[in-house]
């Protein structure tokens, strides 16, 4: 057996057998989707009720808000016309209400548009401050129409309400929010690998840093190249992670497949409705779902999973490198922040670009350049994969990787077969390129 297959070996053991690695393989599914759950409970849950003054002097909009107090709205509203302004002020300061929304009497009712005020202790939200405005604007804009004698029923019945129904070129029916749905895959993957690289690139680093400190790789370096024990860290511990993805991804799998047998419901039988419309409604959301499944299945799963494996191997072998090197370059992991940006901010980059440019734009210039550029393909690339990306870009982007890897891997066992046996001296920039010229 060879030196490297021996400390892989070795590395590969030393990280799954820890409790750790065991534990958060399994726990980690079982925290996402509890996550997922408290955040959707977070949501269904109400804020608190919100009072808000009212000193309408025109009388015209005081009504409009008061039937808004029926529904359950996060603001009730309070006629407070007859109250002096100023001592409606003292109410807001001493906390009686959120806010006061102060409308004068005006000659003409053009001057409503820039005369009316909110006022308050505390900046209110864009939602709130919009909502108020359509309000207002709605009742204007109706009063208007009376002006000119205008039969606002007969405009009202006249609005047109499009709801334009999506067809493939194949002649199926498509749903609506696909590319969401889409990009929020990829993002998922694509976030999953810069986790990757990030969480064992560290590993990779602090074992680095244990073995220098504790002296032992001067023992161990006797006997193996620098560069051999350089790439049996790198591989062991990307060997450990790919392991803990494939479990992560059997235990997808199976709650996709739960998921899809709930959604379809194809094989069991529908629940009795005791109305027609609800049956309707019910059948329409069931259909709905099933239309969302069958999408989902349609995507390029195999390749995207496939993908996410050479992606993360050829990621995280790239990043490691690096990670590697500063290991062996510092003797804390204190000084090694001043390396580790230039390191992250492309997996940062990445995410920027993905979540911003291929949603909106998945085959334009800037996704398919990125998608190329090795510091940040790992994370473009699989956001693009869901939207079906060209053959060929995926065989290049995968090859650019794969050669930058070779190429920093080299520049980095430089400065490891220096910095491995390196002590005392905190390095910086200028001693590193001095490294890479020995």
């Amino acid at each position: 057996m060879s030196i490297i297959s021996l400390i892989i070996k070795r590395e590969f053991i030393a990280k799954v057998r820890n409790k750790s690695f065991i534990v958060m393989t399994f726990l980690s599914p079982l925290l996402f989707v509890g996550i997922a759950v408290f955040v959707g409970f977070l949501s269904t849950m109400k804020a608190d009720t919100k009072k808000i003054a009212i000193h309408d002097e025109s009388g015209l909009f005081v009504n409009e808000f008061l039937s808004l107090n029926k529904s359950e709205a996060e603001y009730k509203y309070a006629d407070f016309s007859a109250v002096e302004v100023n001592f409606l002020k003292d109410s807001i300061t001493n906390e009686s209400y959120e806010g006061l929304i102060v409308i004068p009497k005006v000659a003409n009712d053009k001057d409503f548009e820039s005369k009316i005020q909110f006022i308050s202790s505390e900046s209110p939200s864009i939602s709130f401050v919009e909502n108020v405005q359509d309000i207002i604007a709605k009742k204007l804009t109706k009063q208007n129409f009376e002006k000119a004698n205008l039969d606002t029923l007969a405009i009202k019945n006249a609005e047109a309400k499009v709801n334009i129904g999506l067809v493939k070129a194949s002649g199926e029916k498509t749903v609506k929010g696909l590319n969401e749905i889409k990009i929020a895959i990829g993002g998922a993957f694509g976030y999953l690998i810069m986790m990757f690289i990030i969480i064992y690139g560290n590993m990779v680093m602090r074992s680095v840093i244990e073995e220098k400190t504790n002296r032992i790789v001067e023992i161990i370096i006797s006997s193996v190249k620098p560069f051999q024990l350089m790439m049996g860290k790198i591989i062991g511990t990307s060997l450990a992670g790919l392991l803990q993805f494939f479990i992560w991804a059997i235990i997808g799998l199976s709650m996709m497949l739960v998921a899809s047998y709930y959604l379809g419901l194809e094989t069991c039988p529908a629940p009795k409705i005791p109305s027609e419309a609800m049956q309707t409604a019910h059948l329409q959301m069931t259909g709905t779902a099933q239309m969302y499944v069958q999408e989902l299945w349609q995507m390029p799963i195999a390749t995207i999973l496939i993908s996410f494996v050479i992606y993360f191997i050829g990621g995280y072998f790239l990043f490691s490198s690096f990670y590697a090197a500063i290991g062996a370059a510092v003797d804390n992991e204190t000084d090694s922040q001043q390396f580790l940006l230039p390191i992250i901010m492309p997996l940062v980059l990445g995410v920027y670009i993905g979540f911003f440019t291929v949603i909106n734009d998945p085959h334009g210039t800037i996704a398919t350049v990125f998608s190329m550029i090795p510091l940040t393909s790992p994370i473009v690339m699989l956001m693009r994969i869901p939207f079906g990306v060209p053959w060929w870009q995926l065989v290049l982007s995968i090859s650019i990787l794969f050669a930058t890897f070779f190429l920093v891997v080299w520049f980095a066992a430089k400065i490891y077969r220096v910095g491995i046996l390196m002590y005392g001296k905190k390095p910086s920039w200028k001693e590193l390129y001095k490294w890479l010229q020995y």
